[in-house]
């Protein structure tokens, strides 16, 4: 019997083995209209940067789906800066946090 393969972050495209820390994200937050809306499986360390560059009211408002999130200038350096390590890669956040 052949195992499913491992189903691919939305944010950075690499797979997402199931012994590798993930979680869900919500696309619009729970907080701001989206309880019961679209929800992704992304990399810990993608869902972290998203939400360290991003508040719930950006998320909601500019940022709904995964093509706005890729396009934002920093979620983008990220992607391309995570796309080399391998899937099961963790680190802290790189770079200062957002101003609240």
């Amino acid at each position: 019997m052949t195992q499913a393969p491992d189903p691919l972050c939305p944010l950075c495209l690499r797979p997402i083995p199931t012994d590798v820390a993930q979680s869900r994200h919500h696309l619009v937050p729970r907080l701001r209209g989206g309880k019961g809306g679209p929800v992704v499986l992304l990399h810990a360390i993608c869902h972290a940067e998203i939400h360290a560059t991003l508040s719930e009211t950006e998320l909601a408002r500019d940022y709904p789906t995964m093509e706005a999130l890729r396009a934002h200038p920093r979620l983008a350096k990220f992607v391309r800066w995570v796309a080399s390590r391998p899937p099961g890669f963790r680190s802290r956040i790189p770079g200062p946090r957002r101003r609240r």
